[in-house]
Parts: C-alpha cells; structure tokens; sequence
C-alpha cells in the first residue's frame, strides 16, 4: 500500500482511526448521555430547474425521484412537489417544534429562503440556528474554484438578509469539492462545517495554520430513506431513530455521542410523515439525558470544553 502523500493538505488526508477507543467525554449540558441534534433541510426553490435555467428538471428526494421528462422539458408534477415542502411540508415542522418549544437547525440554501418572506420571517422568529446550504442546491464538485468561492460569498450574504444573522456553520449538497474547506475559511466567519460523516463527535482538523471545527452530518437518521422506500411508515422511520437514541443513550453513560436527524420539507411534512416525527420529538422530550440541540449550540460547547490543540 503506498504512503500518504506528504503534499496532501491535512483537510484532505484520510483518517481511519479517529478518536479510537478512548474518545473524549463530551460532557454535554446537564449531564445528557446523547445530544440529538433536528436539521430541517429547506432547500425548495433552490434545486435544479428549467425556470432557472439548468436545462432540466430536479426530482430527487420526492415521491417520484425519478423523473420521467427528459432534459430540456419541464417536469411540472416534480416542481409541485417541491412547492408542496415549503407552501405546506414547512409549516407543519414549523408547528410540531414550536409547539414544543424543541430547537432546531435549518439547512438553509440561500436562494429557497429568498423566494419565500414569510418562512423566512418565521425563521426569524424562533430561536432555530441557520447551517448555510448553499446558494442553490447543487453539487459543489461540479463548480469551478471561482464559482464556489462566488456561491459561498452570494449564499452568507443573501442569508444575512433574510434570517438577519450571519450562519456560523456550512453544508454541502451530499458532500464537498475538494476546494469547499479552504475556500470556507478563506471566506471566514463559518463556526463550523458539516462535510462529513465521518464521527458520532465533533473533530478538529486544520486548514494551513488555521485550525477548523468539523460537526458532522449523517444519512443513516435521515428521513431520506422514505424517497427510496427504506421506511414505508411513520413507525419504521420512528422505530429506526428511536433505536439509534437508545443505543446513544446506553453507550452514552461512558461516552456521550451526539447524533444528527435531517429532515426534509417535501417528504417528513405529509401528514402521515409528519405524525411519526411527532411521536419521536415527544419520546425525546421524555427521555432523561437527551439533549435536543442546535448544530451551533453543540459546535460552540465542542469548542469551549475541547479546544483545538
């Protein structure tokens, strides 16, 4: 096997051992044996369209993942989904959090929340953190360096506008350009990135002399898996995060973990979804030493009681 390439910035060097098997005590507020972190992921309005001049509708992660049109013709029944997540899927969220008076992260990409004062203004409202999503909802290995460094600036300074604060923290579509890091921290101001998946625990790397905070992300709780039929009900998706929790909660007496559930408008925010989502926020709500938490409230204690070396 060959050695790793001296040349490779430390961002982008490989790590298969991690923490290994003395991980750091995350020692969350109040003793909790797990942080449980609800990212709603707005992205409506932002994804890959004709009317926005990319050539083809997106249909991914809707009822009908795959569209039938072919490039260069609409797919309207597609668009309508999408419309569905933020006319109504958005709203529902909005209730079954707040309600609860629970926390959440929206993964915001910047133009969605441009096409819609009201969500935005709703946002505002509570005490939800932004994760900035992008500009638009795209792949960032398929931009130049120039056009991902102009999203990154477009996207921080449209959120700023709409949510009226700046977003400490930043996450790629599926994952990151081989650029997106550094062009982060080049950027400055971003708290932390999600662009892994790589831990159940916040890590440090370092970008040149700069050391950078990785909270990462998951797709194994993520409610993605009713698109492609992993969960038929509201119970297999409840029952598959609530063992997650569990487990968490067991290891957590020694090793406290956190663990992220995303959550997409235009699929959990259909009512048969959604009643599912609402069984799973009470459990966590009265479980004994579960922290329902914001992305930016777990990053910024990851700092304080972990700093970077």
């Amino acid at each position: 096997m060959s050695a790793p390439d001296p040349n490779l910035p430390p961002h982008l060097d490989r790590d298969f051992v991690g923490y290994g098997r003395t991980p750091p005590r995350a020692d969350w507020p109040g003793g909790a044996r797990v942080a449980v972190n609800f990212v709603i992921n707005y992205e409506e309005g932002s994804e890959y369209s004709i009317p926005d001049g990319d050539g083809f509708s997106e249909a991914s992660l809707t009822e009908s993942p795959d569209s039938p049109n072919g490039p260069g013709s609409r797919d309207l029944a597609a668009e309508s989904m999408y419309e569905y997540g933020t006319r109504v899927g958005f709203w529902r969220l909005h209730r079954l959090f707040t309600e609860r008076g629970l926390p959440a992260t929206v993964n915001a990409c910047a133009l969605a929340l441009e096409r819609n004062d009201e969500a935005a203004a709703a946002i505002r409202e509570t005490d939800w953190d932004i994760c900035c999503h992008g500009w638009r909802w795209v792949e960032h290995w398929r931009l130049t360096e120039d056009q991902e460094r102009e999203h990154i600036r477009r996207a921080v300074e449209s959120l700023e506008r709409t949510t009226g604060a700046r977003p400490p923290g930043w996450y790629c579509r599926h994952g990151p350009s081989v650029n997106t890091r550094r062009l982060l921290v080049e950027h400055g101001g971003f708290l932390y990135d999600s662009d892994s998946y790589a831990d159940e625990l916040p890590y440090w790397t370092r970008v040149g002399d700069t050391p950078h905070l990785v909270v990462p992300y998951s797709l194994a709780t993520n409610d993605s898996k009713f698109s492609r039929n992993h969960f038929p009900t509201a119970d297999d998706y409840v029952a598959h995060v609530r063992d997650a929790i569990d487990l968490l909660w067991e290891e957590g007496a020694e090793t406290p973990r956190m663990m992220s559930c995303g959550l997409h408008l235009r699929l959990i925010g259909h009512p048969s979804r959604a009643a599912g989502l609402a069984r799973l926020l009470d459990y966590c709500m009265a479980k004994e030493g579960v922290w329902v938490a914001k992305r930016a409230d777990i990053a910024r204690h990851w700092a304080a009681r972990h700093p970077a070396a």
